[in-house]
């Protein structure tokens, strides 16, 4: 069983934990997940597809990302979902933290702050191993091809983080 921190509206842990998905957060409470977007000096970022059996957001594509498991760091998280769903290791290329975002979901139980990363990495397309349980596919994109994605409102959390590609 996957369990996140629980933190408070100045993104303080409070001490508390909650079971992956189980949205129970009240009014002020948060959980806390992460994006990572690598980019290859030529100008190309690494998206990925969503499989057609998720629940949420189908098909769409997106960037590396989940939820930050108890005890871990952001930092930590990161690095372990991009390894885990494309196989790259982002663990050299300094920090690549950019900036916090936030979504609150009243009476949803599902409040969160969103870490976004950014690391520069110099790789080739045979070093992708995508994590078929979790990813239908990756393309190198630059980003007026993500943007075109985004119009067409089939890439996830765009608007929030398009600052990250430019």
């Amino acid at each position: 069983m996957e369990y996140w921190d629980i933190y408070d509206k100045n993104k303080q842990k409070t001490g508390r934990t909650m079971k992956r998905n189980d949205w129970c957060l009240k009014d002020d409470e948060y959980h806390l997940t992460v994006l990572g977007i690598v980019a290859r000096p030529d100008g190309k970022f690494l998206i990925t597809k969503r499989v057609m059996s998720k629940n949420w957001a189908p098909g769409w594509w997106e960037v590396s990302g989940g939820g930050v498991q108890a005890g871990e760091s952001s930092r930590e998280a990161v690095i372990r979902e991009v390894r885990e769903e494309t196989g790259l290791d982002v663990s050299g290329c300094g920090d690549g933290y950019l900036f916090t975002y936030h979504r609150e979901n009243p009476g949803e139980g599902d409040n969160y702050f969103v870490d976004v990363y950014r690391f520069e990495l110099d790789f080739d397309e045979s070093d992708v191993c995508i994590q078929t349980s979790e990813t239908d596919g990756f393309m190198l994109a630059d980003a007026d091809q993500i943007k075109a994605f985004a119009d067409q409102g089939i890439f996830l959390h765009y608007d929030s983080i398009k600052k990250a590609f430019a």
